[in-house]
């Protein structure tokens, strides 16, 4: 059985995956200069993110926010908090260490579009659980925001490929 998110539970996963992925990128500027720059500029693009979620969440109608399943555990969020943690930017695995077994540039590129791309196929399976009324449209702006992401490292890679 899926369970339906609502907009709410929604916005407070991307905040996470926000959060870790700007913990990612500031790692990743540590060990690889020659791409620290942009990294850092990716970081701070999640911190922008993880705050524009933060006031789209503050900012929806109470029916918006509603959960969509009766949850009286809290159960639901956790789920989310476990999968945006898991599946995307996992905050229990130390960015560091993730770095660590990279060697160049092009590598932490490779592996930053991996995971750009992992979190725009989560919101959009998320998307799916989410209603008209509570908030899609906004879920398709945070896919819009992952997608400008992939686009940056890609340009990025290609530039340090020597193709661009």
């Amino acid at each position: 059985m899926v369970m339906p998110f609502n907009a709410d539970e929604v916005f407070e996963m991307a905040e996470q995956i926000e959060r870790n992925g700007g913990r990612f990128y500031r790692a990743a500027a540590e060990k690889f200069p020659t791409v620290r720059e942009l990294l850092l500029k990716l970081a701070e693009m999640e911190d922008d993110h993880e705050k524009t979620f933060a006031d789209m969440r503050a900012g929806l109608s109470a029916k918006e926010a509603a959960p969509v399943v009766f949850d009286p555990d809290g159960q639901a969020q956790m789920y989310l908090r476990a999968m945006a943690d898991g599946h995307i930017f996992n905050p229990k695995a130390d960015p560091v260490e993730k770095v660590a077994g990279k060697d160049t540039p092009e590598e932490i590129l490779k592996m930053a579009i991996s995971v750009e791309r992992d979190s725009v196929a989560f919101y959009v399976g998320l998307k799916r659980s989410v209603s008209q009324t509570a908030g899609k449209d906004k879920v398709e702006a945070i896919i819009a925001e992952e997608i400008g992401h992939v686009a940056i490292l890609s340009k990025e890679l290609e530039k340090l490929a020597g193709h661009g």
